[in-house]
């Protein structure tokens, strides 16, 4: 028989609206994702404590978690051991970008239903089945279960650091050169590219192109954006609809040079050069004029790097990512070519 039709893992609530928050307590107590409210609340600091003095007079049942440090492996597997140590039947993340991660980490290691609750719009983990986690100086993708409910409340993440919102439109920017990576694959190895995968990751990125940042209709567009980008990945399977050179080359300034801006900064400058290295000018255009509205770097100075510091990563980027083939690997830069390359990118990009 045929296959007529697949099932994609989505979430079964998703709440992007000013006042958001007001859904959760009635959500963990109608019996979808949690018996009756006995679940556990991991809060990272900041905001995610202010968001947790909030909601705490509506959760009676729950016990709130502090994540310690900043989002690492040994962070999430703490969190694990105080999870396994009660009783409970789903997790609540709250936070930036790292708690979520490492909060959706810990509900998939413990088997429980996790719900993800934004406080910023830093990157496209809300939704995703990727947690990004440090360990021993470096990152790495772990494959975890996808939330089952997103909450962005916009009146909460409109007052999150502009560099957080900055680092999540360059995290959906980064689709359309990750898009092309992966068409650059299917032409040169013959590797299979999901259609549905990669029209869900490109409507993220074609939906925040006309719009200008600082109103509640591009955050919300931002969070809609970013959603669609992790339901992307589930479509596939793997991060690929999302993720290609310009990521390759984020995991390398991560391991070589301690992250030296948020990740969305960071990919934002990966998916420009690897534009570039594809020539495709016209792709090239648009995100440039993206980058520049959004006031995302565009060269290794402007992300605080030196053309050095971005050549090391340049070189490294390929063996981040094992098997993944982009234009890193059908155009390999060589150590005695990577400084003229990266002069030549600097002079391209900035006439």
């Amino acid at each position: 028989m045929p296959l007529l039709s697949r099932i994609i893992t989505t979430p079964i609530a998703i709440e992007v609206r000013r006042g958001a928050l007001e859904r959760l307590a009635p959500l963990l107590a109608d019996g979808q994702i949690s018996s009756g409210g006995k679940v556990a609340v991991i809060v990272g600091p900041g905001r995610g404590e202010e968001v947790a003095r909030e909601i705490r007079g509506g959760l009676p049942d729950a016990t709130f978690v502090p994540l310690r440090g900043s989002g690492s492996v040994q962070d999430a597997l703490q969190a694990i051991e105080e999870l396994r140590a009660g009783w409970f039947d789903a997790v609540v993340g709250i936070g930036g970008g790292r708690t979520l991660d490492a909060a959706k980490y810990a509900a998939s290691m413990a088997g429980l239903p996790f719900v993800a609750v934004a406080t910023t719009l830093t990157n496209d983990g809300l939704a995703s089945p990727v947690a990004s986690l440090a360990s021993a100086g470096r990152k790495a993708s772990y494959g975890v279960t996808p939330p089952l409910a997103v909450f962005v409340d916009i009146d909460h993440v409109r007052d999150a650091p502009v560099e957080h919102t900055r680092s999540g439109v360059g995290d959906v920017l980064s689709n359309l050169s990750a898009l092309a990576d992966w068409e650059l694959a299917r032409e040169v190895t013959g590797e299979p590219v999901d259609g549905l995968a990669a029209s869900l990751a490109r409507s993220a990125a074609d939906a925040l192109l006309p719009l200008a940042p600082g109103s509640d209709r591009f955050l919300t567009s931002l969070a809609d954006s970013l959603i669609l980008s992790g339901i992307a990945m589930s479509a596939a399977g793997s991060s690929r609809p999302c993720s290609g050179a310009c990521h390759e080359i984020s995991h390398a300034l991560d391991a070589l040079h301690s992250s030296p801006g948020l990740h969305g900064a960071q990919v934002a400058l990966g998916a420009l050069f690897a534009t570039w290295w594809r020539r495709d000018e016209d792709l090239l255009a648009i995100l440039r004029d993206a980058v520049e509205r959004h006031g995302l770097p565009a060269t290794p100075e402007q992300l605080g790097i030196t053309n050095a510091d971005f050549a090391e990563a340049l070189l490294e980027a390929p063996r981040t990512r094992p098997g993944r083939f982009t234009v890193l690997e059908h155009r390999v830069i060589s150590a005695d070519a990577v400084h003229g390359v990266i002069e030549d990118y600097v002079v391209a990009i900035t006439s």
